[in-house]
Parts: structure tokens; C-alpha cells; sequence
């Protein structure tokens, strides 16, 4: 087994490694704390092509291996992790537009979400519908060559800046099972009566809007049917949160190694009874615990993307590598503090922010408990092995 990075995929870490310790450190903390919206680095973000790591190129995008659109994660978390949020959503919705849409959906939206002159995110999530998606309220109605939505969704990032946006509905709410009756309509944001009702405030994961959405009778043409075939969208919606899971394991590596470069780096300058704290076992214990969880949620996170690269589904291990991956970043985040002791808390240093990050990731595309069930499902059915 081969965990290393090709010459090409250290080159791309190296200039995202450029971008975040130049451009995003050193102003996360100050813009998080005022609520500026990081306008100049999203637009450096779109100079990179990073709107179209999950776009083919034939529509201008990237068309990124799986291991280099885990690294695009790790590297932004590393410096802010509602950066790597403002991405994630984007080009989830481009893969899915992009695997499942019609030609003609492709042609209309991949070209100009590829280049960031549009934007988008993904419209699962109501206010009684969040891990069970089957739940779902809005509704889709067909009428005549036209569907109408009704509904509400939450929670949407990229809500107040897109462009299109996916949005899961029951176009038929009378099957059953519910997933039968579920599709996935491409909303032009600019329709009467689609109405962005207000941003929600959360502990972290600050720099990129989550919003309530209201859906007030919104007309769209039947041709905004993704994929052209209703009762497809709950296949569509967790094929793209397969992908979606590295997107998270890679942020929560990303959020891990900022929490371990910080108290590493603190325990050193740090001094107590006249040497500095890094001399003390108690610490010394605490930054090796750390940093072995962090390279083995690395080295998981990484087997998870090649294999993904290999065209193989991987339920499974996107699962493990996102649970795992996401507990070592809670856990890394408050022994960082920790570490810190007083000055952890203080919003003059970044490991708080850390802190208030990292439980979104055991949430985020599905929540962790829901993830055990998902890894125990693939090891019952033997599409993954241990051993």
C-alpha cells in the first residue's frame, strides 16, 4: 500500500499551502470576529480553478483525482475552515450535476460554475429533516410543463451567493417508500418567490453564510428536473454525500494538524519553573497523543480518496475516514487548548476557533452515529474488509 503523494499532488499542496499561510491566516480570526465575508479570497479561490475541482474539463473544470480534492480540504481548513465550507457545498453540487444532470444542464450551468462566474451549494436539509432525508416536507408539483415548489430548507451554505441551486423535493408525496417519490429540481436563485429569509448563527464554522430558505410557490420549467427522470434525487443527494464525507474527513485533518502545529509551537515558546512547558511529561503526553491521531485519521482519509479513485464505491470507508477524522479534531482541538491553558480560551489565538470548528465535522454529511451504522452496514455486506 502506497500512502505517498505524486510529484503533481505535492506541487498542488505546496500552492494551497502558499495561498492559506499567506492570504487566509493571518486574516481568519480578525474577519470571523467583525463577520466580513472573505471576499478577496474566494476570489483567488476562482483564480486557482478550485469552483471546478469536481467539473470535467470538457466543461472547464478541473476534474480533480479524489486525493487531490481531499488535500484542497485539509489545506483551507488548516487556515479557516468556513473557506474549505464555501468550496465544499459548490463542488458538491457541480459532481452531482455533473454524474447525474441532462447535456443540456451540464452546457447551461457547469461552464460558469467551473469558472466561479456562477455559484451554487445544495438545498437537502428542512427544519424537521436533517440526518432523515426521507423526511423532507417541499413538495414539487407538476404543472404542465412546469414544477411548483413549496417548502422550506436550512441550513444552506452558499444560500445568499448562488446562482443554482439543487433542492431535494417529493414529487410524489404519496409513494412509499418516500425515497421513490424524491427528486432534485436546479433552482435559478433569481425566481419569484425563492426568498433567502435570514442568516443563522452558529458557535463556528464562521465566514460563510448558513441560511433558512424559503420556497413560496416557485415556478421552474420541467427541464430543471435533474437528470431529466423524477424519483432519482435521494440516489443523487447521497451519491454526491459519498464524495462529500472526504470533503469532511480532509477538513477535519486539516482543523486536527492546525490544532497540533499550534500547541506543538506554544509548548515550545511557553515557559514554567524556569524551562519551557514542552520539557513536561504531562505535555509531552498530550502532543504525542495528538499528533498519532492525526496521522493515522491522515493515512485513513487518504486510503479512503484512492480508493475512490479507483472508481470503487466507498460507503464504507468514507465513513470510517470521516467518523475517525472527525473525532481526532474534536479531541486535537481541546487538548490544544489544553495545552494553552488560559490563553486557549482567549480569542487572541486560533486554537479556539478550532475548538468552535470541530464538532460541525461529526455532523456534517450525515452525523457520526449515523456513520457507524453506514460502516457497519458495508462490513455486514462485505464491500469493506478489516484485515
Amino acid at each position: 500500500m502506497d500512502f505517498s503523494f505524486t510529484e503533481e499532488q505535492r506541487d498542488f499542496r505546496s500552492a494551497l499551502r502558499q495561498l492559506v499561510d499567506k492570504e487566509i491566516i493571518p486574516v481568519a480570526n480578525e474577519w470571523e470576529r467583525t463577520g466580513r465575508y472573505p471576499t478577496e479570497i474566494v476570489a483567488r479561490l476562482r483564480d486557482m480553478g478550485l469552483f471546478g475541482i469536481t467539473t470535467p474539463e470538457e466543461y472547464g473544470g478541473l476534474a480533480l483525482d479524489m486525493v487531490s480534492f481531499t488535500l484542497v480540504y485539509e489545506e483551507l481548513a488548516r487556515g479557516w475552515m468556513g473557506i474549505a465550507g464555501i468550496l465544499g457545498s459548490h463542488n458538491l453540487a457541480c459532481w452531482m450535476i455533473a454524474r447525474h444532470g441532462t447535456e443540456e444542464q451540464k452546457q447551461q450551468w457547469l461552464p460558469r460554475l467551473a469558472s466561479g462566474e456562477c455559484r451554487t451549494g445544495i438545498g437537502l436539509t428542512e427544519p424537521g429533516a436533517g440526518t432523515d432525508l426521507q423526511g423532507i416536507k417541499t413538495t414539487a408539483t407538476r404543472d404542465g410543463d412546469d414544477y411548483v415548489i413549496r417548502g422550506t430548507k436550512t441550513w444552506i451554505t452558499n444560500a445568499r451567493h448562488a446562482n443554482v441551486l439543487p433542492v431535494l423535493v417529493k414529487t410524489d408525496p404519496s409513494t412509499s417508500p418516500a425515497h421513490k417519490g424524491m427528486s432534485i429540481l436546479l433552482v435559478d436563485t433569481t425566481t419569484p418567490g425563492f426568498e433567502v429569509q435570514r442568516d443563522l448563527g452558529k458557535l463556528g464554522y464562521k465566514g460563510t453564510e448558513s441560511c433558512e430558505i424559503f420556497l413560496d410557490e416557485v415556478r421552474v420549467p420541467a427541464s430543471t428536473l435533474l437528470g431529466g427522470v423524477e424519483g432519482r434525487g435521494m440516489q443523487q443527494a447521497l451519491s454526491g454525500l459519498e464524495i462529500g464525507r472526504l470533503n469532511i474527513a480532509g477538513r477535519s485533518v486539516g482543523i486536527a494538524q492546525a490544532s497540533y502545529d499550534a500547541a506543538l509551537d506554544y509548548s515550545r515558546q511557553r515557559t514554567a519553573f524556569g524551562k519551557p512547558i514542552s520539557d513536561f511529561q504531562a505535555i509531552q503526553l498530550k502532543l504525542a497523543d495528538i499528533a498519532t491521531q492525526l496521522q493515522a485519521a491522515r493515512l485513513m482519509t487518504y486510503w479512503a480518496a484512492a480508493k475512490a479513485d479507483s472508481g470503487a464505491r466507498v460507503d464504507g470507508e468514507a465513513g470510517m475516514a470521516k467518523y475517525f477524522a472527525s473525532e481526532t479534531a474534536i479531541t486535537a482541538s481541546l487538548e490544544a487548548m489544553r495545552i494553552h491553558g488560559g490563553y486557549g480560551y482567549s480569542t487572541e489565538f486560533n486554537v479556539e476557533r478550532y475548538y468552535r470548528d470541530a464538532p460541525l465535522m461529526s455532523i456534517g454529511e450525515g452525523t457520526n452515529d449515523i456513520m457507524r451504522t453506514v460502516i457497519a452496514k458495508a462490513l455486514v455486506n462485505g464491500s469493506v474488509t478489516v484485515g
